[in-house]
């Protein structure tokens, strides 16, 4: 997405339509989940086959007042962190410096839960959000994409703001808020699926928007969404730095996961598997196995990925219904280095370490 075009507009929910209708959703009863996606930051780099940077300045639509680079100066991974920096600095015509990380054209899911660990600095100005938006931007625009947003927070207020933002003849939002320590490590979250979008704080619901039969022409919410991680500097919303605002400030993502409701299968088949790479570390000419154990009758991605975070190998494994599958990676023409061989499932992701000597 051009960095120039308006992705959201924020600001107090003063939208004319009348949105009783909204908070009744039909009570579901509880899910069964999946892990079906996740980051757990844990390896040296940013995972080049999870997310694309945005880069830019000219406001984002929110007359906000940071560069987004694509440098280490802004985002990193630090101690199974992912650290996303916004630094008072002159950079490319602007005064401050932040990162906008985004998986849109990676990976995208329609309906699910989704949920990051994050922990927050507080100054006045700053604006870390983690959220969601319509694969089809590119097409359609904003907000006819469709927007959630899982986490926002503004200044030194102690609450968090969950907010759905959509199409209704014009701009419409619908959203509330919760109290919340954000200085502190909190899971947020929603549950979504084609009747609400529910958010939760460490596990508990503070709020609930109604999607069932397209109501109030929420058409968007039952369509492909990616994930947004940024700390913007300034904006309509939150206002701007003064003398008090404390650069560098650090917003601290320890994972972010995507289950959806688990498939139907035999019971053996939810368990987690395990994964093993041999020899490790290896020499030259030598090309490791993989050695994956599962319930059986499961299909893995496995992406072999560098210390820049460049995926140099990718492959689906087939397990049997023995539960037992070797397979050797071609690693004979790859550079000696340390590289992270990542294996996703519906029963989990797994991260083995690999080293070439």
């Amino acid at each position: 997405m051009p960095h120039h075009l308006p992705t959201r507009w924020r600001g107090p929910l003063v939208r004319a339509l009348s949105f009783a209708l909204m908070l009744i959703a039909p009570n579901v009863q509880a899910q069964s989940w999946s892990l079906v996606w996740s980051d757990e930051f844990d390896i040296d780099s940013i995972n080049a086959a999870n997310w694309v940077f945005e880069t830019g300045a000219g406001g984002w639509g929110n007359n906000e007042w940071e560069y987004y680079s694509n440098r280490p100066e802004n985002a990193v991974t630090h101690n199974g962190n992912l650290l996303i920096i916004a630094r008072k600095e002159s950079y490319k015509g602007s005064d401050y410096t932040s990162a906008r990380m985004k998986t849109q054209g990676l990976q995208n899911w329609t309906y699910g839960k989704v949920e990051a660990r994050i922990k927050l600095q507080q100054s006045k100005g700053i604006w870390p959000a983690f959220w969601m938006l319509g694969e089809n931007i590119t097409q359609v625009g904003w907000p006819k994409c469709g927007e959630i947003d899982i986490m926002e927070h503004i200044n030194t207020e102690t609450k968090t703001y969950g907010t759905m933002h959509w199409d209704n003849n014009g701009h419409a939002q619908y959203g509330g808020n919760t109290t919340c320590t954000a200085t502190d490590y909190h899971v947020y979250g929603i549950e979504w699926d084609n009747t609400a979008i529910r958010w939760f704080l460490d596990g508990t619901q503070y709020w609930e928007g109604n999607i069932s039969n397209n109501i109030n022409s929420t058409e968007e919410f039952h369509s492909p969404q990616f994930i947004i991680l940024n700390m913007a500097v300034g904006g309509n919303w939150p206002g701007y730095p003064d003398g008090t605002t404390v650069f560098p400030d650090t917003m601290f993502v320890d994972y972010v996961r995507v289950y959806q409701v688990a498939t139907t299968l035999p019971q053996k088949d939810q368990q987690a598997f395990t994964a093993t790479l041999y020899p490790n570390p290896a020499g030259d000419h030598v090309n490791p196995t993989l050695h994956v154990q599962s319930a059986g009758d499961c299909i893995y991605r496995a992406r072999m990925i560098n210390s820049v975070g460049q995926v140099v190998h990718e492959q689906t494994l087939q397990v049997g219904s023995s539960g037992d599958l070797h397979t050797t990676l071609p690693t004979e023409n790859l550079p000696a280095g340390l590289y992270n061989v990542m294996i996703e499932g519906m029963d989990g992701v797994k991260c083995v370490r690999w080293v070439k000597e």
